[in-house]
């Protein structure tokens, strides 16, 4: 179920909430957990019992390397405890990839080809991952109430793109919280900041990034290619971000605090800052489940340079079983090691401008072939990217086709809100002589902000996440 689509604004949504306050405390867990469920079997039916399966072994699994006292067994039973889940996780998203890189046997390829690959199964393993670790290192403790722990593994807000939630991060409130007024307002607030992302800057954005990714190699040219990577570039933004917007404000509204996900990511000076503003719960899980375990910069200059490139190796393997998706992960470990080298001091001392037009090019370049389908039209697009230039069919598809005043207006608003400017607005709202006069007219631009983006929701017939399928 898509947090834009009108089933769940005004069915799902306003109804879980209603019968949440309604709720005596003690069965309030229970009715979250029921409720993720029915939200996750929407779309995903028979698949519903993947998630819970993940849920019983790491129950019991946590509770055994919690119990183990001597450190060979919690090792072990850690050990064995992460490769289960890297192996489900693996088998849904990976068996065809490697089927198809090793063997060209007929009907090895269809059954891999044919397995389904669960929504959000790529961030619930990593929950569950992080779970056991913390557990292991005597960071938590396990949970011995099977409500809890489902309810931390399926919460719906975040359980289909994110943020990854640590169970350290809402171990107190899945104990014990309170939703305030304030909770709600500010949760309500943030979701309506996410649903007007979504549905009026990605999505007419990815409109035209997709139909400019379906065009012919042949039919592309220049001006076309650069079109389509700069709306790519706002969407991925505006929709993932979204998502976690209005994720950390449906938690906000049950009482949860879920952590940040995005920090403007497109004014960073330098591929390092920009990982560390973007998808910040995915690069700290990195960071703290993998980097740190190899070494970190503990190690000699070599080898941190090697474990630094094989992080985003995987990083980018994560996100999609394709060679191109390793490209694109290598390709960020290329310039995250280069900076290491001395790239980030010269970076440092020219002007900002120039950094951020070197930030500005190189993540535009990588989305190339994380949008791009095959290699062929990777290397299409970079090429006309950079070298003048049109195919035999280009006249066919002009950029007027794509691109119009509507179009140009959203890329200009995407372009503002990309940067801090909401953020500005409001704190000089806030520390304004008329902040009571101020406060109203806040949240009557948020409340036309909401008016619109229902408007939109409910007569889009384009509205994907595309971080759904990672």
């Amino acid at each position: 179920m898509v947090f834009s689509e009108p089933t769940f604004l005004f069915f799902f949504f306003p109804l879980t909430v209603a019968f949440y306050f309604l709720a005596p405390w003690k069965i309030k867990n229970l009715y979250l957990l029921l409720v993720s469920l029915v939200f996750y079997a929407w779309g995903e039916e028979l698949f519903l019992l993947v998630i819970l399966a993940m849920i019983v072994f790491n129950y019991f699994m946590a509770i055994g390397i919690d119990r183990a006292a001597e450190n060979p067994w919690r090792l072990r039973l850690t050990q064995f405890g992460v490769a289960f889940n890297i192996a489900v996780l693996a088998y849904f998203k990976y068996a065809f990839f490697f089927a198809s890189n090793i063997t060209d046997n007929a009907a090895a390829l269809n059954y891999t080809r044919s397995i389904h690959l669960p929504i959000g199964i790529s961030f619930y393993v990593f929950q569950a991952v992080s779970y056991l670790i913390d557990v292991y290192r005597r960071e938590v403790s396990a949970q011995r109430d099977p409500i809890k722990m489902a309810l931390f593994i399926s919460l719906f807000p975040q359980l289909i793109a994110g943020p990854i939630v640590r169970y350290s991060e809402i171990e107190k409130e899945l104990m014990d919280r309170k939703a305030t007024k304030s909770d709600f307002t500010a949760g309500v607030e943030r979701f309506v900041v996410g649903l007007a992302k979504k549905v009026l800057i990605a999505d007419p954005l990815g409109l035209v990034a997709d139909q400019i990714f379906a065009v012919p190699l042949d039919g592309l040219s220049t001006p076309l290619v650069w079109v389509g990577v700069i709306c790519y570039s706002f969407q991925i933004f505006f929709d993932f971000s979204a998502y976690s917007d209005m994720a950390i404000g449906l938690g906000r509204i049950f009482g949860f605090k879920f952590p940040e996900n995005f920090n403007f990511p497109y004014i960073a000076t330098s591929v390092t800052e920009f990982w560390r503003r973007w998808h910040m719960t995915l690069s700290r899980w990195f960071r703290d489940y993998l980097y740190i375990p190899l070494g970190g910069n503990r190690v000699g200059a070599l080898r941190n340079y090697c474990n630094l490139f094989l992080v985003f190796l995987i990083c980018g393997f994560w996100h999609g079983a394709s060679w191109n998706f390793i490209l694109w992960g290598a390709y960020y470990g290329v310039f995250l090691v280069m900076e290491r080298l001395g790239l980030s001091a010269i970076l440092a001392r020219i002007p900002r401008f120039f950094a951020h037009a070197y930030l500005l090019l190189i993540v535009m370049i990588g989305w190339v072939p994380f949008r791009a389908e095959t290699f062929e039209q990777t290397w299409t697009f970079l090429r006309l990217m950079f070298i003048p230039g049109a195919g035999e069919t280009a006249l066919l598809y002009p950029v007027e086709r794509f691109i119009n005043g509507y179009v140009f207006f959203t890329l200009v608003i995407a372009a503002i809100f990309a940067m801090p400017v909401g953020n500005w607005l409001r704190e000089r709202m806030t520390k304004s002589p008329l902040m009571s006069l101020s406060g109203y007219a806040y949240s009557g631009f948020v409340a036309a902000v909401f008016g619109l983006s229902i408007v939109a929701a409910g007569a889009a017939s384009y509205s994907p996440f595309i971080y759904f399928r990672f």
